[in-house]
């Protein structure tokens, strides 16, 4: 079976996405664009993240829920979820590998290390979630 084509793809992404456009300044699209690809991540996957940062953010306060009837939903929300978690304690890591040495062992590194632990933990419990 070959690829298929462009007109297929174009039916199913109306099927099941929505798009959106969004206008910005210059300036903010090319960094954004440039920390997309220095992490090596889609542009699309990071909006989808924000955007339901901000959905969860400020459901309560408009009134809206987000809807994770289904299992499907609930795996991406989750999905989702743990993504932030690994970028956290990717960051959190490299907070850890940069610390001098005469200060390790020091409180902050301590609570570093205790934070990291927790990270790992809990980015393990929701994997196993599903």
């Amino acid at each position: 079976m070959g690829k298929p084509s462009t007109k297929a793809k174009q039916r199913y992404n109306a099927d099941k996405y929505a798009q959106l456009k969004i206008s910005v300044k210059p300036e903010l699209a090319s960094a954004f664009k440039a920390a997309c690809e220095a992490a090596n991540v889609s542009m699309t996957s990071e909006l989808s993240v924000f955007m339901n940062q901000y959905i969860g953010k400020y459901a309560d306060k408009k009134g809206y829920s987000p809807d994770l009837s289904s299992k499907r939903q609930r795996r991406t929300a989750v999905a989702a979820i743990i993504k932030l978690l690994v970028r956290v304690r990717d960051n959190e890591q490299r907070f850890l590998d940069n610390i001098p040495s005469n200060l390790r062992g020091g409180s902050a590194f301590e609570d570093a290390e205790q934070c990291l632990s927790l990270l790992c933990e809990a980015i393990d419990l929701l994997e196993s979630a599903f």
